[in-house]
């Protein structure tokens, strides 16, 4: 709060907004390629560093055991009964390193009286073991600050009556034993670095190579137009085939899309600038005209246009929906088709009566439930009512009839009024298509709107003739997906069951 005026801290943009990082797939294989190959060798190191120290202790404690058997065989008894040792040179020469390592030894006898040495070198307690012989015992120790080695031997000498015991200790720091483990830990770490260096060369080119599909792939889309939908049939690895899969289809949307964006322009470019033109001339004679009449003639042929520009544009943009819908977008819900034909049929009761249409429902016996999107099937039903309504003639007979025939639903509208000839039937599905030269009968777009929305819900749509042979049957067959088969229906009724509306 600043002065009094309570403030409000700026919001965080929402994440499909936040700036995405984009992650090298090579990057990433390499990665997870490389870095178990590294952990594997900071182990493999760890490992060898053990193994060098042990080789380093091994070798090292050899030299050590000679140098103490050379004293300990230097070990005599003297005139007086008492142990003498004569110290070789040898015996501590060959402890001698380039490490300049500091060599020690003590020599003790019976209850560790000491004879000869380095009196204070720490030696192990424990008693003395004759039967060792010239086998020496390890251990690790300090001695004045420095980390050694000790070299423990036990014998024992004879003086003819008895033999009398004695202990040998040679000790030496590990400067050499150290270097000596990190000179081998080195030489083992650049073998593992080059071999590492190598599998990260041979995996890089691998990847690169593994990758090359994907290049390919990028520079064939990308050498496309803007307008070049067609789906990709490229070569690529089975792990990406539904990527490209999935893209075609994707593609295949947007072209529907397109195209249904492309038609729906198009068409009504097409459709609209005639009854334009028609109202904007005849505003322009009724602003002209000199009487009442002639301005009330002029607006009710512009009133006749707008009429027909509005349902041009309806129509249009349920093609639009239609086309739409055909690019997977199509809803489905379960519904009764029966009740739906009754509630559309009821609704152009009105109309029907101004063109002394005869409009009639046929109800089945039981429900028709069926899976779809009800909206378009209740304009495949208006459209084939307004078909009637408007071709059919005056004083004509129509019925709408829902029903089964098998195990298939089916929803036909039959008239008895002037019909048409079996080589117009197929062309009166197509868009745009009229066989009446009046302008303000319609767009030519009912039947073959009826035949596309047929089509998205795989049903069969067939023209006929009457029952008596005269007029028009329409009749859209669903198949046998979707329909509930529970009740038992069949695709006629009689007399007593129709249920007539009619203006009477």
């Amino acid at each position: 709060m600043v002065d009094g005026v309570q403030t409000r801290e700026p919001e965080a943009p929402p994440a499909s907004r936040r700036a995405r990082k984009h992650h090298s797939l090579r990057r990433r294989l390499l990665l997870l390629l490389l870095l178990p190959l590294s952990l594997t060798g900071v182990l493999a190191m760890v490992d060898a560093y053990r193994d060098a120290r042990t080789t380093a202790n091994e070798i090292s404690d050899r030299v050590l055991s000679g140098s103490a058997l050379a004293i300990a065989e230097r070990v005599i008894v003297g005139a007086d009964g008492v142990l003498e040792v004569d110290v070789p040179y040898v015996a501590l020469e060959m402890l001698t390193s380039s490490a300049q390592d500091r060599v020690f030894y003590r020599v003790e006898g019976p209850d560790g009286a000491f004879i000869t040495g380095y009196e204070k070198l720490p030696v192990p307690a424990e008693d003395f073991n004759e039967t060792i012989g010239n086998r020496a015992r390890f251990s690790d120790a300090s001695f004045r600050g420095d980390a050694i080695r000790v070299a423990t031997m036990d014998g024992a000498v004879s003086t003819g009556k008895r033999s009398i015991p004695y202990r040998v200790v040679v000790a030496e720091t590990t400067n050499a034993r150290q270097k000596l483990a990190r000179d081998i830990l080195i030489r083992t770490a650049i073998r593992q670095a080059l071999l590492v260096g190598i599998a990260a060369i041979i995996v890089w080119i691998g990847v690169t190579r593994a990758l090359r599909p994907l290049q390919r792939l990028e520079e064939a889309i990308g050498r496309r137009s803007m307008d070049d939908l067609r789906p990709i049939e490229h070569a690529v690895p089975s792990e990406v085939e539904q990527l490209v899969v999935s893209i075609n289809g994707f593609m295949q949307r947007l072209g529907g899309a397109l195209g249904a964006l492309r038609n729906f322009t198009g068409n009504a470019s097409h459709q609209l600038r005639t009854p334009l033109t028609v109202i904007r001339t005849q505003l322009e004679l009724t602003r002209r005209a000199q009487s009442n009449e002639d301005a009330s003639a002029a607006l009710q042929v512009a009133d006749g246009a707008v009429t027909h520009a509005e349902r041009a544009l309806t129509q249009l943009l349920l093609l639009a929906r239609v086309d739409e819908a055909s690019a997977d977008r199509l809803s489905e819900a379960t519904f009764d088709l029966g009740e739906l034909a009754q509630t559309t049929t009821a609704s152009y009761l009105a109309k029907a009566r101004e063109r002394n249409v005869d409009l009639g429902y046929d109800p089945p016996s039981g429900q028709v439930v069926i899976t779809g999107d009800a909206m378009l099937l209740g304009e495949l039903l208006r459209n084939l009512i307004e078909n009637v309504i408007a071709y059919a003639g005056e004083d004509v007979q129509a019925t709408v009839r829902v029903g089964k025939r098998g195990e298939s639903a089916f929803l036909e509208v039959e008239d008895d009024g002037v019909g048409l000839d079996p080589d117009k039937r197929t062309r009166a599905l197509e868009r745009f298509v009229r066989f009446s030269s009046d302008h303000q009968a319609g767009a030519g777009l009912g039947l073959s709107i009826v035949a596309e929305i047929a089509a998205l819900f795989g049903a069969r749509l067939s023209l006929d003739a009457g029952g008596r042979g005269e007029g028009l049957l329409a009749r859209v067959v669903f198949p046998k997906k979707g329909t509930d088969l529970s009740s038992e229906v069949t695709g006629t009724t009689s007399p007593e069951a129709i249920i007539r509306q009619t203006h009477n």
